[in-house]
């Protein structure tokens, strides 16, 4: 008896060693290996398998929790089927060839944590949607062909610690959303077609490390409050349309030494304020 119930016991566990994740996921996975044409990536899925074997997939708890599928040779585009992931909590896919619309169902995973979808070949806008993930923290779009404007509804992720967006077509002015992400470290908008003014709400930002602007097309002045960002490692505000002098303070922060270019492309350092070392000194 003794012998047949270890039998049992090991044909049970055996079973739920590689127990299978709900159907709606593993469909919305397979809906997601053919519209990327899975047979031609690097490393393939074996469909005849468990869900948890297959290449660069994290199952917990009979759910499916991350895809990590960077650099593996995907094409074709993501479908809306991929919100049925809604236990999802991290999707890289970079370094592919995925094309079109990011898709708007990516607001209905709302337990994504990490969104790395950097060199590929995605266009259109990135979806307001995607303020509705609210346990995002770091969201990577760069080296795509995104364009528009950024959705205000990024207002709304709270707990956003890296907005990297650079090398795409984004375009129109900062909104002020973007200045309402207290807990942002990382943010890199440089190489878009972003316009107007870099708004004093910047100082908001104390979390910031590494701050990115550069080649874009704004203007007006820099604001004296960015000498507030005392986290701050890293700045690259060159090569936009800023006007006026700055303090020795702020000059010496940018890598670039703030060089930018007027309307006829000439490039040329921005004139410091050398009558005080703070900006903030002088609004006092």
């Amino acid at each position: 008896m003794k012998t047949f119930t270890s039998l049992l016991i090991i044909i049970f566990l055996g079973f739920t060693g590689h127990a299978e994740v709900a159907s709606s996921e593993k469909e919305s996975l397979v809906d997601f290996y053919y519209s990327t044409n899975g047979a031609n990536w690097s490393k393939k899925w074996d469909l005849t398998q468990p869900v948890a074997t297959w290449y660069g997939v994290t199952v917990e708890n009979d759910h499916v929790t991350a895809i990590n599928l960077g650099n593996n040779n995907l094409t074709g585009k993501l479908e809306s089927s991929l919100q049925n992931l809604i236990y999802l909590k991290k999707l890289v896919l970079w370094k592919n060839n995925i094309e079109g619309n990011l898709i708007t169902e990516i607001g209905n995973l709302k337990s994504l944590e990490f969104i790395n979808l950097g060199f590929n070949k995605f266009t259109g806008v990135i979806p307001n949607s995607i303020g509705n993930i609210n346990s995002l923290k770091s969201l990577e779009l760069y080296m795509n062909q995104f364009s528009g404007e950024l959705p205000s509804t990024l207002a709304k992720l709270n707990n956003l610690e890296v907005l990297s967006l650079f090398n795409n077509l984004l375009e129109g002015a900062i909104p002020d959303a973007i200045y309402n992400l207290k807990n942002i470290k990382v943010l890199q908008l440089n190489s878009n077609l972003l316009s107007g003014n870099l708004d004093s709400e910047i100082g908001k930002l104390t979390s910031l490390e590494n701050l990115s602007l550069f080649d874009n097309k704004l203007n007006g002045a820099i604001p004296s409050s960015i000498e507030k960002l005392k986290n701050l490692k890293e700045m690259n505000l060159s090569y936009n349309n800023f006007e006026g002098s700055v303090s020795y303070t702020i000059s010496k922060m940018d890598v670039l030494q703030l060089t930018m270019v007027n309307q006829y492309g000439i490039a040329s350092n921005m004139k410091v304020n050398i009558e005080r070392n703070s900006a903030l000194a002088t609004e006092e």
